[in-house]
Formats: structure tokens, sequence, C-alpha cells
């Protein structure tokens, strides 16, 4: 693996809402592969404090959540067009 895609297992591992699944599917890694890859990329505390999230979260299990499918979207998020951020 290059280190560009060991960077967007960890991004997407921390994100709540991304499940195991969606890494599996992206990246070919199972929930214990992650786990592991997780507990050598990242310092002690790190991983501890990770793992705490993560444990028992239902987001992160597509089987355990609560909706099917969809993203999460604030009612004050702005769209962006043409990918151009909006200055304040």
């Amino acid at each position: 693996m290059t280190d560009r895609e060991i960077d967007r297992i960890i991004e997407m591992a921390w994100e709540d809402r991304t499940t195991f699944d969606a890494i599996q599917f992206q990246f070919g890694l199972k929930e214990q592969e992650v786990i592991n890859l997780m507990r050598r990329e990242m310092k002690p505390s790190s991983f501890k404090m990770w793992r705490k999230r993560v444990q028992g979260r239902a987001t992160k299990h597509e089987a355990k959540r609560a909706f099917i499918k969809g993203r999460f979207k604030c009612s004050r998020q702005r769209n962006i067009s043409n990918n151009k951020i909006s200055k304040r």
C-alpha cells in the first residue's frame, strides 16, 4: 500500500459514519486488518483513543445502523457549486 492509501484508510476509520464495510469495499481490508493497520501506524495513545471511540459504535457497522443510506448534511450547510469555496 502507498502512504496515500494508508492515510486515506486512517482518515476513513476516524470518521464516525464511514463503515468498516466501506473501507473493505474500497481497499479490501477487513475490520481486523484495519484495526491492525491503525495499531501499526498510530501512536499508542492515539490508537487507544480511537479504539475507545469505535468500540460498540453502531455507525461503524452497516448491519447495526439505524439508517439505511444517505449522508448527514447540516441544514445550515451551504451548497458549493463548481468546486469553489464561498468566501465570507
